[in-house]
């Protein structure tokens, strides 16, 4: 392999593991935090490709489209825990598998009757239709270089607002004691509330920021979601900076995968998975039980 190769699979590997980020984070977060499992997680991904389109096709404007879709997946989040996720909280996790998993089919349906079954595609602004010339015959699109940066800068947000502010810290001590958290009188229902609709908004702004260089689809989010479980549970459940370091594991051994070993590409990232649980059963920054 040459250096211009590996430098785009490179490249690759880290926008992937970047994207993947955005969507586990989200999902660890409120699987952490709450406790909740939500099936639906992957669904919000789709809803937020299917928002950038729309927003995009009607403004003109890609910025706007992201952005409108992920205010419109947070909202949607502050509602639905209001109306729905908060009943689950301390209840058993068939209860929550049957309430995310009804939300999936409702979802869907708002989802064909708003924008249809049509495959749609998100059309990119001019200056980030070009490409950056790696080699004399390598090139890597502009646009997977700006999705690189807008990831690692939200992913540094993320961090920052997890361990310098004091939501993140009400975060960060009902990650590690929900119980003890709730003692002391923080108010968890407004953090609750908060928690869930950022971890969505999370799912759809991956959605729409990965929409111009993929097709929006139907079921789009269905493998997304797997692959995110996988990265949480590599990296530790409710543990933020896990989810990292699983989502680039797991962006680094799928691009790589598929180069050097296509035949097992598909099952690579399981087979990793399963040596890192039977190395450290509770992931990669999952805290130790005692």
């Amino acid at each position: 392999m040459d250096i211009g190769t590996l430098a785009i699979q490179l490249l690759n590997a880290l926008q992937y593991g970047l994207v993947l980020f955005l969507v586990a984070s989200g999902l660890t977060l409120v699987f952490g935090i709450l406790g909740v499992i939500n099936l639906a997680h992957g669904a919000f991904y789709m809803l937020g490709a299917y928002l950038a389109w729309w927003f995009t096709a009607s403004t003109g404007s890609l910025a706007v489209g992201i952005l409108g879709a992920f205010v419109v997946s947070f909202l949607l989040g502050l509602v639905l825990e209001t109306v729905f996720i908060k009943r689950l909280y301390g209840r058993d996790h068939l209860s929550q598998v049957l309430l995310s998993f009804g939300l999936i089919l409702v979802l869907d349906e708002v989802r064909q009757m708003l924008f249809g079954r049509d495959v749609q595609s998100v059309p990119l602004p001019g200056w980030l239709s070009g490409t950056v010339t790696l080699t004399d015959i390598q090139s890597y699109p502009h646009y997977r270089l700006a999705l690189i940066v807008f990831c690692l800068l939200v992913a540094v947000t993320i961090f920052l607002v997890i361990n310098r502010t004091r939501i993140g810290m009400i975060v960060r001590a009902g990650a590690e004691n929900r119980e003890m958290t709730r003692v002391l009188g923080i108010p968890f229902d407004r953090v609750n509330r908060l928690v869930f609709a950022v971890g969505i908004a999370l799912a759809a702004l991956a959605g729409a920021v990965i929409a111009p260089v993929s097709t929006v689809f139907p079921g789009m989010g269905d493998g997304m979601l797997i692959l995110s479980f996988v990265v949480v549970v590599l990296g530790g459940i409710g543990s933020v900076p896990g989810a990292a370091i699983g989502a680039l594991l797991v962006g680094a051994i799928d691009t790589f995968g598929k180069v050097f070993l296509p035949e097992i590409a598909g099952m690579l990232i399981y087979v990793v998975m399963a040596a890192v649980l039977l190395w450290r059963p509770t992931g990669i920054l999952g805290k130790r039980e005692i």
